[in-house]
């Protein structure tokens, strides 16, 4: 066989569509149509002279020589992304990429940005906001913070913090007509649901603080449903109801007085957050700084002392 290696881009092409099993999802994944994806691997066949996949109307499945290719080109391209990123790492212009659940972006990690600054001032940290889960070989995302239940099969994966939730509010509800002093007094106020929690499995609920708190004749599905943490938060702290929320996440404004807890009821989670990246990158300065940082800080939080 001529040592000339067939075009890159039908390469690329391929090695999608076999790992993620659709045409489709190649496409939307290299920002192409389907059509391009299909034609890239037509070549790529002709080239070989054996087919890859087996077509049907509504699926594709790789030939016994397409599976055998698979595992070669699949190791070759992040061997490929790896190299190149170690090249921006000895260029140092390049910023690091982290991708976080947008509730502990927007309520922990963005306001201690700057204490990274001043330790690292030559590491410049793009933060991306997502629930959508980081695909590191293909989003130029350098490490992830999850919220799950863990483990994280193939990818380095520390555990943070804990997701133990107790209701908070604004300080308003405390008083007026209807003041909230015991659970009870529930009845009167408006409870703020998250549903996102869904996706990860079960979560801490309405129905289950109240029935820990041993309280009757509150409708634990009444109220506002929001799927994010972060617009249940400002719900509450404008005075829209009482959230379940982690009580980590806003520590800052349950000091500033910005919101309140009014009991003392905490619900344990089986949740974590989780600093993952793929375990190559942990070789990365950049990536070992951030992640070195992110742990000692959250140790020195209050609610992170019982980290692993």
């Amino acid at each position: 066989m001529s040592r000339r290696l067939p075009p890159l881009n039908a390469l690329r092409a391929f090695e999608a569509a076999g790992r993620l099993a659709s045409m489709s999802a190649a496409a939307e994944e290299l920002a192409v149509t389907p059509a391009a994806v299909s034609h890239q691997i037509k070549a790529l066949e002709d080239y070989f002279g054996n087919p890859l996949f087996y077509r049907t109307v509504r699926a594709i499945r790789l030939t016994d020589s397409g599976a055998a290719l698979l595992p070669y080109l699949s190791k070759g391209l992040e061997l490929w992304t790896q190299g190149c990123r170690a090249l921006e790492d000895l260029d140092g212009d390049e910023p690091l990429v982290i991708s976080s659940a947008p509730v502990f972006a927007g309520k922990w990690l963005v306001r201690r940005l700057s204490e990274f600054n001043v330790v690292h001032p030559d590491i410049t940290v793009r933060l991306d906001g997502s629930l959508s889960i980081a695909n590191f070989t293909s989003d130029g995302v350098d490490a992830a913070i999850r919220f799950g239940t863990g483990p994280y099969p193939d990818l380095h994966a520390d555990a943070l913090v804990n997701e133990d939730v107790a209701p908070v509010c604004s300080p308003a509800l405390l008083q007026g007509e209807r003041p909230l002093r015991s659970p009870a007094d529930l009845a009167h106020h408006t409870l703020i649901h998250v549903d996102w929690y869904a996706a990860a499995g079960t979560q801490p609920d309405w129905a289950m603080w109240l029935k820990t708190a041993g309280v009757h004749g509150v409708d634990s599905s009444k109220g506002p449903v929001v799927t994010s943490d972060s617009l249940a938060v400002e719900a509450a702290m404008n005075g829209g109801g009482v959230v379940l929320v982690s009580e980590f996440l806003v520590r800052q404004d349950l000091d500033s007085g910005r919101l309140v807890k009014p009991f003392d009821l905490v619900l344990p989670s089986n949740h974590w957050y989780w600093f993952v990246c793929p375990p190559e990158n942990m070789e990365r300065p950049k990536v070992r700084a951030f992640r070195d940082w992110l742990v000692a800080t959250i140790r020195a939080t209050p609610a992170g002392n019982d980290l692993a």
